[in-house]
């Protein structure tokens, strides 16, 4: 991957703000540290401070300057002026004990220069100055171990914050580069796509996590599209073959039409079976047109409660004396009555399919049961007969379009009807599954529980 194309990317920046404020966040959180040890230090120095001009003070007697003398001495003895001063003069501003000769000042604690006490070198102290009757005392401690300490912390938050650095960069690209390769398998998958090869599909890392999951969609939105696009081109070739024959046919009435015409014979019966093929051509096509509208989910909107018990009920009112007409029979085996959110016209559309369907392809003699079933929380509509069935290597291609056994073709129809159907459960959330009857054929559509509203 490109540096510059990197830089431009959201990852990378994402990962570039993330690390910025990370690095900020440390910078700040060590100089509050840093403060707050420097206070800690300077309070724990005016205490050491004070409990040392405490144990001098507490050996003065007004009468005997011989033990406070000594003491004082001892300390200076232990120390250099760099690391502390000491001075004990008496009200004409002789030194009485001591490592340097202070001048007056007033009591108190003080932060004061080398110079400002008559000594070299550099650096700072701090004093406390105490009356001891007439007497002076002045104890100082140097600023140089805290000093040495605060660089000593300065310059490891210094080192720390290098590595967080390089740390926080190192660690954004990384991460960066990784999604960025991420996505861009995706922008890859979309421009295949894009250039027709519907095949192609985005790889899934197994991580389960937020780009896994909308790969998942991405996928699953690509299998629908190359499913909705075969079933194009599998409809145009349908619709070429289907059409073409009565097309032929009709062609053929009206040339046999007009023929008789100039001959002076009669040619109603011609034009009425031209007709018919017309009729025959424009039910195929509005049955189409039907099925994508279906598919389009505009009638959602006129979804309300429906009871599929008494669609079932309407369906064997009207269509069992068609079937006992047929030298078969319909019956309905008392359900319970189960309503569903959906389109009752529909529904009713997809029942009569199922019913004509059976009837028309079965001969006489046969049973056509209607049920509704409550399975493992599913609500199942079930059609089923004793009749020819249907081969298990076909139960899938008869919901295509203008698809139609070699055995129907002898029949009235346009292969749409299970089509019209399929569209109908799906605007429904429904799955059909066309299963053996032992003998016949079993048609069974299953509404999830969440169409169920009782």
């Amino acid at each position: 991957m490109r540096l510059a194309s990197l830089r431009r990317s959201t990852p990378f920046r994402l990962a570039l703000s993330f690390g910025v404020l990370f690095i900020v966040t440390f910078i700040v959180s060590g100089a509050v540290m840093f403060h707050m040890l420097r206070v800690g230090l300077a309070h724990q120095m005016d205490a050491s401070l004070h409990e040392m001009n405490s144990v001098i003070a507490s050996t003065y007697a007004p009468d005997d300057m011989e033990d406070l003398v000594a003491t004082l001495n001892s300390y200076v003895n232990l120390q250099t002026t760099k690391d502390g001063i000491y001075s004990l003069v008496d009200p004409t501003g002789r030194r009485l004990a001591g490592n340097f000769t202070a001048i007056r000042m007033p009591p108190g604690v003080f932060t004061i220069e080398p110079k400002d006490i008559g000594l070299s070198g550099s650096g700072k102290f701090r004093i406390e100055v105490t009356n001891l009757g007439p007497h002076m005392l002045v104890v100082g401690e140097s600023f140089a171990d805290m000093d040495d300490l605060l660089r000593i912390v300065l310059m490891s938050l210094g080192w720390a914050a290098v590595l967080v650095v390089a740390a926080a960069l190192t660690g954004g690209i990384f991460l960066a580069v990784r999604a960025q390769r991420r996505l861009d398998a995706v922008a890859h998958t979309m421009f295949d796509v894009s250039n027709g090869r519907l095949d192609s599909r985005i790889p899934l890392h197994g991580r389960n996590d937020d780009l896994d999951l909308v790969s998942i969609q991405i996928n699953s939105a690509l299998n629908r599209l190359s499913g909705l696009v075969e079933s194009m081109r599998q409809v145009s070739a349908d619709i070429a073959h289907e059409l073409k024959t009565p097309l032929n046919r009709m062609k053929m009435i009206l040339d046999d039409a007009i023929r008789g015409a100039s001959l002076g014979r009669d040619v109603d019966a011609l034009l009425a079976d031209a007709r018919a093929e017309s009729d025959q051509i424009n039910a195929t096509f509005e049955a189409l047109l039907r099925i994508s509208q279906i598919e389009a989910g505009a009638r959602r909107q006129r979804f309300q409660n429906v009871d599929l018990a008494e669609i079932l009920s309407f369906v064997e009112e009207v269509y069992a004396s068609v079937a006992e007409d047929n030298g078969q029979e319909l019956r309905l085996i008392a359900s319970p009555p189960v309503e569903i959110l959906g389109d009752k016209e529909l529904l009713t559309q997809m029942v009569v399919n199922l019913v004509e369907n059976a009837i028309s392809h079965c001969p006489a003699g046969t049973k056509i049961e209607m049920s509704l079933l409550l399975e493992y929380g599913e609500t199942v509509l079930r059609i089923a007969d004793d009749g020819p069935g249907v081969p298990e290597e076909e139960r899938d291609n008869v919901f295509r379009r203008l698809y139609r056994l070699d055995k129907s073709r002898t029949t009235p129809g346009s292969g749409l009807g299970l089509s019209l159907v399929r569209a109908i459960a799906d605007l429904h959330s429904a799955h059909i599954d066309l299963t053996d009857n032992c003998p016949g054929l079993a048609v069974n559509v299953l509404f999830d529980t969440a169409a169920a509203l009782a």
